[in-house]
């Protein structure tokens, strides 16, 4: 164990001194530069940075690509934020739960506190999860191991048992959601059969309805519909913005230090798993925070600042606990991990239990390049969050076609599939009405996100017990899920029946009120 620290601390004193070094201090600064802008486009995000950053590293040494390719995958999702928080539009698929509470404040005149809380838990979530990371490195397959079909499942239960407390007082509208959503997911090939399921003959859909196409249509496009028709600007009330409480934002994140520490916690817990994701993580974040917080003082999807710095400290806490997988097994824990794998493999590094052992001192300049980076992107969102919340004002004939034409073209350079585009705008139509009709537009989108991972761990788990349900029960962490499953759903029944027993005793003292 001694000797194990002993390499350790060498390995991270030679990634140390390589990181002074001004030339790769550059190399973070434009790999951050670029996750930045492709994370603030809705449909590119930090997967399309990083496979056209690929090309770009042919020429370089190993050490300075991983800086360059760490930098953008570390800032993708804080660049994000931004369009998540001022547009409703989320740069890409983790911080569509950003969108639940950081767009209502951008609506109020709160857009810059909205960018600096969304930055600074960005921040911190990821400084936590790369700590964490490091600490774990020593027992990695231990953590892997413990999750198989039957977890998987059960996590995605315990997302969705969620729903029911994320709809808050609209419980039905809220169902009715999550079963749209369910039904949106299982389009396309039968995980078990391989039969074509609600394609209605269109090819392009057979393998499913892309996310990120839909949740661009869901949030960015019926936003823009929702406004073209209102007319006037983002911010409602044009006197009451507030350019300057950037400072605010900041604050607010400490104050609230809890969350950002349970955010960064269910952040890298779930980025470990591999194949499950950052999206999954922050919404699991967000309706934590919801469940954890009974009676808010700003009811959550108004405009409360914690449901931005629980998914925003979930979202960036992900690439730590992902990179676990990948540089253990090189078994890629997101789609991000996917793209930076092959990137590693072209440049000769065979990810498994020999690097941690023959390149422990490229392991640690990866783990310093995402710490550099999380402080980085940062400090660049809150230079340019005073001009960027001047979106705000903007008028909607100016705004609208802007974005539209933006998300469109989103959409489609993802796959370069006309038919993206045109679930976008389906999304988009579904989406300005649910927001006419007040259906919660988050339960489809945990439901969306969710079903798949839903039904594949479903019945692999049932291939694997050959039908046996007692295989959900007789593992130690299915039976801890089950539980939390069970309390999740308890929880509001039992917050309402002490709240009536509150009421009534209230009532019977002398000084209360009937």
């Amino acid at each position: 164990m001694l000797d194990a620290i002993g390499g350790m601390a060498g390995a991270l004193g030679t990634a140390s001194l390589h990181l002074l070094d001004l030339n790769s201090l550059f190399y973070i600064f434009l790999g951050t530069c670029i996750g930045l802008l492709f994370g603030a486009i809705p449909g590119l995000g930090g997967t399309t940075a990083l496979a056209l950053m690929i090309p770009l590293t042919f020429g370089m040494e190993e050490a300075d690509a991983i800086l360059m390719m760490g930098g953008s995958m570390a800032a993708a999702t804080t660049g994000g934020s931004t369009s998540a928080i001022l547009l409703n539009t989320p740069g890409t698929a983790p911080n569509a739960a950003t969108t639940f509470d950081g767009f209502p404040l951008a609506v109020r005149g709160r857009a810059g506190e909205a960018i600096g809380a969304a930055a600074t838990s960005s921040a911190l979530g990821g400084l936590i999860g790369i700590f964490t990371l490091i600490l774990v490195i020593p027992i990695v397959k231990e953590i892997v191991l413990l999750f198989s079909p039957p977890e998987f499942f059960l996590l995605a239960i315990f997302g969705l048992c969620a729903i029911a407390v994320a709809a808050g007082g609209r419980l039905l509208q809220g169902l009715i959601g999550a079963a749209i959503g369910f039904a949106c997911a299982f389009v396309g090939f039968d995980p078990v059969s391989g039969v074509v399921r609600y394609t209605y003959g269109v090819d392009a859909l057979w393998d499913g309805i892309k996310l990120v196409p839909a949740l661009i249509g869901m949030f960015a496009i019926a936003q823009m519909i929702d406004l073209g028709v209102k007319g006037g600007s983002i911010a409602e009330d044009v006197t009451r913005v507030k350019i300057q409480r950037i400072s605010d934002g900041i604050r607010a994140t400490f104050r609230n230090f809890g969350t950002v520490v349970t955010g960064s916690a269910i952040g890298t817990f779930v980025g470990a798993i591999p194949g499950v994701g950052g999206t999954v993580a922050a919404f699991l974040s967000y309706t934590t925070q919801v469940q954890r917080d009974p009676n808010p003082d700003i009811p959550y999807g108004q405009g409360n600042i914690r449901g931005v710095i629980a998914p925003e400290a979930a979202n960036n806490a992900t690439d730590g606990g992902a990179l676990v997988p990948t540089l253990a097994f090189g078994i890629p824990g997101s789609a991000e991990t996917a793209v930076f794998l092959g990137a590693m493999v072209l440049h000769g590094l065979e990810p498994g239990p020999r690097l941690l052992f023959d390149h422990e001192d490229v392991v640690f300049t990866l783990i310093l390049s995402l710490t550099t980076a999380c402080v980085m992107a940062t400090v660049i969102v809150l230079l340019l969050a005073k001009p960027m919340t001047y979106l705000t004002l903007v008028d909607a004939p100016i705004l609208v076609p802007t974005v539209l034409i933006i998300s469109l073209v989103g959409a489609y350079v993802i796959n370069g599939e006309i038919v993206d585009v045109i679930v976008a705008l389906a999304f988009g139509v579904l989406g300005y009405l649910m927001i006419r009709f007040n259906y919660p537009r988050m339960t489809f989108t945990i439901a969306l996100v969710l079903g798949e991972i839903t039904e594949r761990s479903f019945f692999q788990a049932m291939g694997i017990s050959d039908g046996d349900w007692t295989i959900f029960f007789t593992r130690t962490v299915a039976l801890i899920l089950v539980v939390m499953c069970i309390l999740t759903l308890l929880v509001p029944s039992i917050r309402a029946v002490m709240e009536r027993r509150t009421a009534v005793k209230s009532g019977a003292h002398p000084g209360g009120t009937t």
